[in-house]
C-alpha cells in the first residue's frame, strides 16, 4: 500500500525539494503550508496541498481527520538568526508552540513517526571541529533555542507516547534541483550562495565578504555546503528507519568551503566577476562550521552525491539564471 506523507513547510526551499524526491520515490504526499515564506509554484503537482498553520489547530487536526497519514516530514519554521533575536516571541510562538500543536494533533489520530529539520545552530559556538552528535548544544540565538527545544520535547513525547522521530541537524542547505523547475527562493535572502549570483548577475552592488583574519587557510569563514537533493534524500532515508531509531543525525558533507573559495568558484561556473567588498567581522560568526557526518552514513546508509562545491554552485547557477519564481 503506498503510504501517505505529511509534509509541514512543504512549500519552501528544502520542503518542496524533499516533497519532489517523495513523490519519485513512490510516496504520496500532502502538503500542509500557510505560505508566508513559501510558493505555491514550488509545490509538485503531484501532491494535494492544504492550506494549514501550526497555530491554528483546528487546521492540523482536520488534516489528519480526513486523510490516514503514515508520517509527518515537519519544516515548518521561522528560520532567520537575526529576526530571531529581533522577535525571539515570533520564534518561540511559531516553532515550539507550534510544534507541540502539531504533535497532539498527531496523537490525537494514532500518528506517531516524525522526521523533523532541525540545524547545526542548536550547537552553538563549536568547541572542536567537525561537528559530531555528542558535541555540547548551546545555541546562541532564539532560532537554535527554539529547534533545541523541539529535540528536547520529542525525546519526551518518545518516554510519554511512544513517538517515533529523527532530527536531522543540516549545516548549509546549497544549490538546486537538477531540472532546474524548483531552487531557492528566499524573500529577504540571506544565504552566501544566492547573494554571491545574484552579485554576479547585478542585481546586487557587491557581496561583503566579513572578516580576513580568521584562523583559516585564507583568512575567510569555513561552512559545510550540503545539496539540497543530498538532503532531501536523507529526510526519506530517515522516515525509513522509523521506529527502528530515534534521536538526532547530522546531515553535512564532512569538508568545509571558504567565502572566498565560494566567490572563487561562483565566478568560475558563471564565467563573470563578483563585485566584493571586504568588511570586518561580524559578532557571532565562527571560524569553522563543518559536520562529522559518520552516523548519517552509518543509521542512514545515506551518502552526498554532489561532492564538490562547484558542482552544487553549478545548479544554484542554473536556477538563478532561469529561475520561476
Amino acid at each position: 500500500m503506498t503510504k501517505t506523507v505529511l509534509v509541514m513547510g512543504g512549500a519552501g526551499y528544502i520542503g518542496s525539494h524533499t516533497v519532489k524526491h517523495l513523490l519519485d520515490n513512490g510516496y504520496r504526499v500532502i502538503v500542509a503550508d500557510n505560505l508566508v515564506y513559501g510558493h505555491l509554484e514550488a509545490i509538485d503537482k503531484r501532491a494535494a496541498f492544504i492550506h494549514a498553520d501550526l497555530l491554528n489547530s483546528a487546521s492540523l487536526h482536520a488534516i489528519f481527520n480526513r486523510h490516514e497519514i503514515h508520517a509527518v516530514i515537519h519544516f515548518a519554521a521561522f528560520a532567520y538568526v537575526g529576526e530571531s533575536v529581533q522577535d525571539p516571541q515570533k520564534y518561540y510562538l511559531n516553532n515550539v508552540v507550534g510544534t507541540i500543536n502539531l504533535l497532539n494533533a498527531m496523537l490525537a489520530n494514532n500518528v506517531k513517526n516524525i522526521v523533523f529539520s532541525s540545524t547545526c545552530a542548536t550547537y552553538g559556538e563549536p568547541n572542536y571541529i567537525p561537528i559530531d552528535e555528542k558535541h555540547p548544544q548551546s545555541p546562541i540565538n532564539p532560532y537554535g533555542k527554539s529547534k533545541l527545544m523541539i529535540e528536547q520535547i520529542f525525546a519526551d513525547y518518545e518516554k510519554a507516547y511512544e513517538l517515533n522521530h529523527i532530527s536531522l541537524r543540516y549545516f548549509n542547505a546549497a544549490g538546486c534541483s537538477a531540472e532546474g523547475e524548483i531552487g531557492e527562493s528566499h524573500t529577504p535572502e540571506t544565504h552566501l550562495i544566492p547573494l554571491v549570483l545574484k552579485a554576479i548577475k547585478g542585481e546586487r552592488d557587491s557581496i561583503h565578504v566579513f572578516g580576513t583574519d580568521y584562523d583559516t587557510p585564507d583568512g575567510t569563514c569555513i561552512r559545510d555546503y550540503i545539496h539540497i537533493e543530498d538532503l532531501a534524500a536523507a529526510h526519506r532515508l530517515a522516515l525509513e528507519k522509523l521506529p527502528e531509531y530515534c534521536g538526532c543525525i547530522n546531515l553535512g558533507t564532512g569538508t568545509g568551503t571558504s567565502v572566498k573559495e565560494i566567490i572563487f568558484a561562483a565566478e568560475k561556473v558563471s564565467g563573470k566577476k563578483c563585485p566584493t567588498v571586504y568588511a570586518e567581522r561580524r559578532a557571532g560568526d565562527p571560524a569553522k562550521l563543518f559536520a562529522d557526518n559518520t552516523k548519517a552514513k552509518e543509521i542512514l546508509g545515506w551518502q552526498p552525491h554532489y561532492a564538490s562545491i562547484e558542482e552544487i554552485i553549478t545548479t544554484a547557477w542554473n536556477w538563478e539564471t532561469n529561475r520561476k519564481f
